[in-house]
This record gives structure tokens, sequence and C-alpha cells, in this order.
């Protein structure tokens, strides 16, 4: 069967999907009581994997919680931390627990955490680890053989940055992904919707993937400096910093532009992508100032 999220893409429909970062402890009660205020206000969940190179409860135990809770995941899987034997163990478990959506991606530096002695691996990188994924789909073993306990069927996605001030690159490097199998791409924060049209209309269109676009919530003027500052791409424009400057409450205004955002954002990609870093549980609040709900 296939996954909700696949299934909505497929038939051309808008999609909703949020971010949920796993507990950084044993106790996902927390986690899952935030993922309850999300279920049946968005398809599908992702989970992180080492977000920022710091240590939280890994993405595929999070993932098979959320699913025992009604809630369908996209299971995260970053390149830095495991070589591609504990990257195939991962891809094949998942299959398994019944785990249908992965993004893949390359993973934060091990510089941005908070264990900076930790040994990055990097065997694989995004591209390579979707060209496991769709070998696996297709029944190859890493040995060039047949698998000999069933194919996968794995829903694979990748992310990209819509604001890359190198098109050309960005461009080469969505098309390995599609080439090497990813079926929806998830961006990164997108601050000007005029890099989303762009993104969309001139590499996502002509390799005909369908694009989630990234809505970031913005807590504070102090917060949007920090992010500009130390988040590897972002470019957050004068005009927000100034809106979130001279609010009275700067919350509730990085909750209007993020509803505004996601409004847009809705008409130009195939749907959004919300992210709300430690504070998940307002993300229906967004949904709700968008006016956006699942019926779309």
């Amino acid at each position: 069967m296939k996954s909700k999220l696949q299934q909505t893409l497929e038939k051309k429909s808008k999609v909703i999907t949020a971010e949920l970062m796993p507990p950084r402890g044993g106790d996902p009660i927390r986690s899952l009581k935030i993922a309850q205020l999300l279920k049946d206000k968005v398809h599908a969940v992702n989970i992180t994997d080492g977000s920022r190179a710091v240590m939280r409860m890994c993405s595929l135990a999070m993932s098979k919680l959320l699913l025992e809770n009604g809630i369908e995941p996209i299971m995260q899987i970053s390149c830095r931390d495991r070589n591609k034997i504990a990257l195939q163990s991962d891809i094949l478990g998942a299959n398994a627990l019944g785990i249908k959506n992965i993004l893949c991606i390359t993973g934060d530096p091990v510089k941005a955490g908070d264990q900076q002695d930790a040994k990055a691996v990097h065997q694989f990188e995004s591209v390579k680890l979707l060209k496991q994924i769709q070998d696996f789909n297709k029944g190859i073993d890493p040995t060039f053989e047949e698998l000999p306990d069933k194919k996968t069927f794995i829903y694979a996605g990748a992310a990209a940055d819509p604001s890359c001030r190198n098109q050309k690159s960005l461009e080469n490097r969505i098309r390995k992904k599609k080439e090497a199998g990813a079926q929806f791409i998830q961006t990164q924060m997108v601050m000007k919707k005029e890099d989303l049209i762009e993104f969309c209309e001139k590499i996502a269109k002509p390799l005909d993937i369908p694009v989630i676009a990234g809505v970031f919530l913005l807590k504070s003027y102090k917060n949007a400096l920090f992010i500009n500052k130390y988040v590897p791409g972002a470019n957050i424009p004068e005009n927000i910093l100034n809106r979130l400057k001279e609010a009275k409450n700067p919350l509730e205004e990085g909750i209007l532009i993020a509803a505004e955002q996601a409004q847009d954002f809705f008409c130009i990609a195939s749907g959004i992508h919300l992210m709300a870093v430690k504070s998940e549980h307002l993300i229906p609040e967004i949904l709700k100032k968008a006016d956006l709900s699942l019926e779309y």
C-alpha cells in the first residue's frame, strides 16, 4: 500500500506536512503529545535525524511510535553518522516496520552541534542514499544480486534550498537527486516567494517532481538574527526582520508571517512543510490563521 503522502501527491492534490524533533532522552511522551496535536491537520510528520548535529532519539524509533499512534511519519535519514551498511540496515528496518516515507539528507556538519569531538562518517551523501533506496525498491542487493527477502516499497524524497544563489548548481543537484530516485522535494525555509516560484517553474516543473515548500516559524527579532547568522543558507529579508523588531508581540507576528507564507506557498508549490523548532504545538494555529486544512 502506498503512503498517504504518495497517494496525495500522485493525485496532484496539495499536501501539508510538519516537522517534529525527537526527544533528547529516552521518554517519547512529550513528543507524542505534540504529534497528537498535528494528527488530522497534516498528511505526514517529519521526524528529524540528528538535526544540527545534536543528539536526540533516533528517527526510526520515533517514526514507528508515530505509526502506532495513527500518524504517518516521514523518517529522515542523515548520512553523517553511519556507514553504508548501517544506512542500508535502517532502510530495510523502516520498510519492515511499515514506514513508507523517507527523506534523504546528507546531514549538518558535526561542528554545528554540541559534541564536536564526534567523528562524521559521510560514506554516503543524499544522492547515494537515494540510489540505495531505489535499488532496494527494485529488489537489488548491494552485492548486485537479487534481495533474497523481497524488495522494499519506500517513497523517497530529497531536500533543497530554493534560495541558493547558484541556480545552475542547484538545478544539477536536483536533477541528480531525481535520477537517483527522489520522488518529492521538501525545501528548507523559504523567505521570498519569488525564490520559490523560480525554483518550481525553472527546476522542479521540467523535472516533473513535486515540491513541498518550507515555512519556518520565526519567534522573535533575536531569533531571526540568530538564524541568519548560524543556519547555512538562511537569508531572512529586511522587511521581515523589521516586522519582528517593531512588533508588540513578536511571537504573534511570527505566527502571522508564517501563515501568510503558508497561504502564498500553498498556491505556488505542491504543498507546504511547516517547521517550528521547539514550538511545534503552534503549527495548528499557523494553519488556522492561514485557513488551510486537509480538505484541500
